[in-house]
């Protein structure tokens, strides 16, 4: 008698064939688009001390309370594989010391993770994501260039449907006056509320926003918004990262009901959805997590990011399905970086425009993310290898060429023009 077949672990797949191609080429497309945006590829280990993601995910999250996979090791020391990429990325900026770099430090993954959740159509328990996190700015340029990045990921592997929402979280301080008034809020309604909504008043309550439960929703569309309560200073932000998609003429819808499933997130939220997906629409999302760094025994350090399931991708997308092994990796070169000279709360619109412009047009593109003077930006744009630098003062800009030694002023609205012209002179 014939021993009985073993299969793959319940919510696990293999790659296969024309699938390994098509995951190769979306592969390379990010990493186009992040590495042409000065982000750098890193992976970090499969498991990682469970205490990371308890402390740093936040011990009231579904994903802490029921989705983690754990175990002890020969030592005894607890163990998790890891169910997300944020926090692994705040562990190694701490523990390689890039606190010490110039500042924000953009780095880029494509790994696999693992959560105990339902297997259903584009979610396993096994599963892959790509994300990017830029670490050391507040500016809500950062917030802007990270959502617009993730758009663009999505148009080029021709995901259909796409909507994004956004929303502020505000400060953990305002998010802690806020709570009180939804936990009384809940508390005056809470016969209504679903079970798991009940037992999460006093820790988690805004994953009642989440809920599917009928008269959970019913109650929660009374519910305060905490985009009613932010600090004048949170609100200034999420206006400027509005102000930064309007000027990169990505469409959004603000949501006060989306609060994301971590506990790290401050200010800035966001998420892709897309309508051929289903009811489990979404496809990526993230946002920022200023206090992360710090929490987990880092200096303060702000930081803004995201993460999209490949699986979801593919599901949703159109992928050209292409075999054949991948060609090593050449560095993307930088065409042209943009560099402020003068007040930047007044100029950030403008340089962050022309940044959209130039990747719109095809050229690989950076701008200045670090608040840096007009030097350190052009030591910056010195260190990338770019091929052009345009200066962007008030009423005009000045195109340097980083090769050549010359420079010429120019409107703001022809340097992308002058750049793709000597590029076919050359």
């Amino acid at each position: 008698m014939s021993e009985s077949r073993i299969k793959a672990p319940r919510g696990t797949f293999d790659v296969l064939g024309d699938q390994a191609g098509a995951r190769t080429e979306l592969e390379a497309r990010a990493r186009s688009i992040l590495e042409g945006a000065g982000y750098h590829r890193i992976e970090t280990p499969a498991f990682e001390a469970t205490e990371l993601f308890a402390r740093g995910v936040g011990e009231s999250t579904d994903i802490v309370r029921k989705e983690m996979f754990t175990f002890e090791d020969a030592a005894g020391r607890s163990l998790t594989l890891r169910p997300e990429g944020t926090a692994p990325v705040c562990r190694a900026y701490i523990e390689h010391g890039m606190h010490k770099r110039r500042q924000p430090v953009k780095l880029w993954y494509l790994s696999s993770f693992f959560r105990h959740e339902r297997a259903q159509a584009g979610r396993y328990r096994q599963f892959w994501q790509v994300g990017a996190e830029a670490l050391g700015s507040e500016d809500p340029a950062v917030d802007a260039e990270a959502i617009v990045l993730l758009a663009t990921l999505l148009a080029e592997t021709g995901v259909r449907g796409v909507r994004l929402r956004i929303s502020s979280l505000g400060s953990p301080e305002t998010r802690g006056e806020y709570r009180e008034r939804l936990q009384a809020h809940l508390r005056a309604h809470q016969d209504s509320l679903a079970e798991e909504v009940r037992e999460r008043i006093e820790a988690n309550p805004l994953r009642a926003f989440d809920s599917e439960h009928p008269d959970t929703r019913a109650v929660m569309e009374s519910a305060p918004r905490l985009l009613e309560h932010l600090s004048e200073a949170d609100a200034e932000h999420f206006a400027q990262v509005r102000e930064l998609l309007d000027v990169a003429n990505l469409a959004y819808e603000v949501d006060s009901t989306l609060v994301r499933g971590l506990d790290y997130y401050t200010r800035t939220v966001f998420e892709f959805t897309s309508d051929a997906l289903g009811a489990q629409s979404g496809v990526g999302g993230g946002g920022r997590y200023d206090r992360l760094v710090q929490q987990l025994g880092g200096p303060p350090t702000p930081g803004m990011g995201w993460a999209a399931g490949i699986e979801r991708i593919m599901l949703a997308g159109e992928l050209s399905e292409i075999g054949g092994a991948a060609k090593p990796a050449a560095p993307v070169p930088v065409e042209l970086f943009v560099a402020v000279d003068g007040p930047r709360d007044e100029l950030r619109g403008v340089a962050f425009g022309l940044l959209s412009e130039a990747r719109s047009a095809g050229l690989s593109a950076q701008m200045d993310l670090g608040g840096r003077s007009l030097k350190g930006q052009l030591g910056h744009a010195d260190a990338l290898g770019a091929r052009y630098v345009a200066i962007v003062a008030e009423g005009q800009a000045i195109l340097k060429d980083m090769q050549g030694g010359g420079q010429e002023p120019v409107a703001t609205n022809t340097v992308v023009h002058a750049v793709l012209r000597s590029h076919h002179a050359l």
